[in-house]
């Protein structure tokens, strides 16, 4: 929850902890507690501040690739998302087919607030279509910036739903590699991944096949026997990725580097970045300035 917090909602957070400071040195005016809430309200902008600059410069310095042509290593592409091979998804709130979700179901507490109930996110890989390649996308690890997205309250609780949809556009920064088809047993590795997640979407009938003891809960053993028969079921098929000897996949970098993932058009996602970046200096700045004046105020 908290990796999922810091890669989709940093600048809100950020945000929302400085308005929340600088709220608290009005409220009480107490020497001490204004300089504390200052220092922590400049400290927090130069975090937030490195963080913009780091993803805004990402987006405009990285050159688009092309996948049929991209060097091994760090790239930008751009093209259509597709579902991976023998991966269909379902989102869980609206039952529709997409290529990634995330959800968040909040019940209504006391006072008419509300709180956390049950939320997810699918992990599982979707494919990237720019015309000269496809590349598998792994969304573990990303941020996740997806501008569908909806709500809506029904009795008790209130939903929230993120997709991208099948031949939405996609915008990704991460770590570009490519595999030979003679990599079989890395290969065979993500194919069983697939088959093994579009198992677990059934529960029904996974726990009808592997679920022993019929307690309604697959164990280490029981779970052992499935990827078995999936890894079984495999070896009988032929490999579902492409055609050609190549398997393009992107993932998160190891260095470090930003990993993007977006519907979104890439000159906003750098405007939104630099205008985050320019709003967190000028906090600094007023942060910097309050300091000046309560420490050079009489106490």
């Amino acid at each position: 929850m908290i990796a999922r917090l810091r890669r989709s909602y940093v600048e809100v957070i950020t945000s929302g902890s400085q308005l929340v400071l600088l709220f608290v040195a009005l409220r009480y005016p107490q020497r001490e507690i204004v300089l504390t809430c200052l220092g922590l309200m400049a400290l927090i902008s130069v975090f937030a501040w490195q963080a913009a600059t780091r993803r805004h410069r990402a987006i405009d310095d990285t050159p688009t690739s092309r996948i049929g042509s991209a060097a091994q290593g760090y790239v930008e592409l751009l093209g259509e998302s597709r579902p991976a091979p023998a991966q269909p998804l379902i989102d869980p709130l609206r039952f529709l087919p997409c290529v990634w979700y995330r959800y968040q179901i909040e019940t209504r507490g006391e006072n008419s607030g509300w709180r956390p109930y049950k939320s997810g996110e699918s992990d599982a890989e979707f494919l990237l279509n720019d015309g000269s390649g496809r590349c598998l996308i792994d969304p573990r690890g990303a941020e996740m910036l997806i501008g569908r997205h909806e709500s809506w309250v029904d009795g008790e609780r209130r939903y929230r739903l993120w997709v991208l949809l099948e031949g939405a556009p996609l915008y990704v920064l991460g770590q570009f590699v490519t595999r030979q088809s003679a990599d079989l047993e890395l290969t065979t590795d993500e194919r069983l991944k697939y088959l093994l997640g579009e198992w677990k979407q059934d529960q029904k009938t996974l726990l009808q096949r592997f679920d022993a003891n019929r307690n309604g809960i697959i164990d280490f053993h029981e779970w052992e026997a499935a990827r078995k028969a999936a890894q079984k079921e495999i070896a009988m098929a032929p490999l579902p990725i492409n055609d050609d000897s190549a398997v393009h996949r992107l993932h998160r970098p190891a260095d470090g580097r930003l990993y993007l993932i977006s519907d979104l058009d890439p000159r906003q996602l750098a405007r939104r970045y630099r205008g985050w970046s320019w709003l967190h200096l000028a906090v600094f700045s007023g942060a910097l300035a309050g300091l000046a004046y309560t420490l050079g105020s009489p106490g």
